[in-house]
């Protein structure tokens, strides 16, 4: 039998929660819920899923957060549902990487829609970069998203779990520049303190590693009283 589409929900009101459950069950599809956002981001790195929709208003985080860390991880499909209409929410929802806006209260049939146009367009897109899952950079660098390694000069790297994050995190969002405090919150899940030079140390072996430890940066770059930005330049 054909294995069905997981959607994620990420909804805090149970009524609308299991309206929009039930009614892509109907339609064919394999529905997960989660009813808060730390619940949500739990049950995403856990879990595999075609398409994830997320309310903005919710406990103990809320869903730009939860976009932000979704979108940090994969580019899989990402609408927000929400009874937030204004424009500032959309367009902050939407700088977040969010693909899609539904507003509240919206039709069953506008949702499946939006739905199936979004996992459309991925399928298409997922078909053709697959093959660039293993990314090669100048001065002999190759990150392997897919297999989850990383080779320097054709030998594998051998790289501790956090700093193999870091370096994911930061080649996967090329020339945007990540705070210290922003990177720890992400990679180690905890709230960051002043004085914190836990990502500093971090990034200090990860460039000695990677030999790129010169004036000029080969990939990881300080901007200084900023953070750190991923500035390989990918070869054609």
């Amino acid at each position: 039998m054909e294995e069905r589409t997981n959607i994620f929900i990420v909804e805090d009101d149970y009524e609308i929660a299991r309206i929009m459950k039930d009614h892509l069950d109907r339609e064919g599809f394999q529905v997960t819920w989660a009813s808060t956002g730390i619940e949500g981001w739990e049950d995403f790195k856990a879990g595999s899923f075609s398409i994830v929709l997320v309310d903005l208003m919710m406990p103990e985080m809320d869903g730009y957060e939860l976009c932000e860390k979704i979108r940090l991880e994969s580019d899989v499909p990402l609408l927000i549902v929400s009874a937030k209409g204004e424009d500032d929410s959309k367009i902050r929802g939407l700088n977040l990487g969010a693909d899609d806006y539904l507003t509240k209260p919206f039709s069953l049939k506008e949702l499946t829609a939006r739905v199936q146009s979004h996992l459309r367009r991925y399928q298409r897109y997922t078909s053709k970069s697959y093959d660039a899952e293993m990314s090669k950079y100048t001065y002999g660098l190759a990150i392997d998203f897919l297999n989850d390694t990383v080779f320097l000069e054709g030998e594998l790297l051998v790289l501790t779990a956090k700093e193999k994050e870091i370096l994911f995190l930061l080649a996967r969002n090329p020339f945007i520049t990540f705070e210290k405090a922003r990177i720890y919150e992400h990679i180690w899940q905890l709230k960051n303190v002043n004085g914190n030079n836990t990502v500093t140390v971090h990034i200090k072996s990860l460039r000695t590693k990677l030999m790129d430890t010169g004036k000029q940066a080969k990939f990881i770059q300080t901007v200084w009283g900023a953070g750190y930005r991923f500035v390989g330049e990918p070869l054609s």
